[in-house]
């Protein structure tokens, strides 16, 4: 008699879910068995592309492990160690058990992304073979500028001609691990370039 009564709370709990984050905002690992590694990879590829859409609030969907060999949720814990590392590294604002097999995230703001502190008083060193910026279109070129430019004058930087192109790179590269892995050419340039918008919408 106690089941039923059970199962009809768990429905009732995943309807409110399904309510409060509907599809596009529901990462459910517990579906799909992957192993820890591809978890791992999967909820900070998500939870980029989350930031950059500036979501206010995900489900990360773990499982709580009951069957596996165990005896706890692997996948629960590598998604754990993800999350305290984007949290670090400001792509997560802060995160929250919701479920014992699942949790609540909040994602950083873009700003707070490309503004993440830096240990250095200078420019850091350029790489003995930079990579360039010239594959990308003139227009996304310009708004790496533009990005650029907003984040040297938030760190006092007044002459920031020299630092330029380093921060370019920094932020390309820091922008550049939101784009989902399936796109490419022109599409995954054009998610680049609404990355970098949206960003320089938060400092307006």
């Amino acid at each position: 008699m106690s089941r039923k009564p059970r199962v009809g709370l768990d429905q009732l709990w995943q309807a409110f879910d399904a309510a409060r984050f509907g599809a596009d905002r529901t990462l459910n690992l517990r579906a799909t068995l992957p192993t820890a590694d591809e978890a791992a990879r999967r909820a900070e590829i998500w939870l980029r592309q989350k930031q950059v859409e500036r979501a206010p609030e995900v489900l990360v969907v773990t499982g709580r492990g009951n069957n596996s060999e165990a005896g706890f949720s692997v996948v629960r814990e590598a998604v754990i160690r993800t999350l305290h590392d984007l949290r670090r590294r400001n792509v997560v604002k802060e995160w929250e058990e919701h479920t014992a097999g699942s949790f609540v995230v909040r994602p950083a703001s873009m700003a707070s992304l490309v503004d993440a502190p830096r240990r250095e008083k200078a420019a850091p060193p350029k790489p003995a073979s930079p990579p360039s910026l010239d594959a990308l279109d003139d227009s996304t070129r310009r708004l790496l500028r533009d990005l650029a430019e907003r984040v040297l004058e938030g760190l006092g930087v007044h002459t920031k001609e020299p630092f330029l192109e380093g921060e370019m790179l920094r932020q390309f590269g820091r922008l550049g691990r939101a784009v989902p892995p399936h796109l490419d050419g022109a599409a995954r340039e054009g998610y680049l370039r609404d990355a970098i918008r949206r960003t320089l919408d938060e400092y307006e």
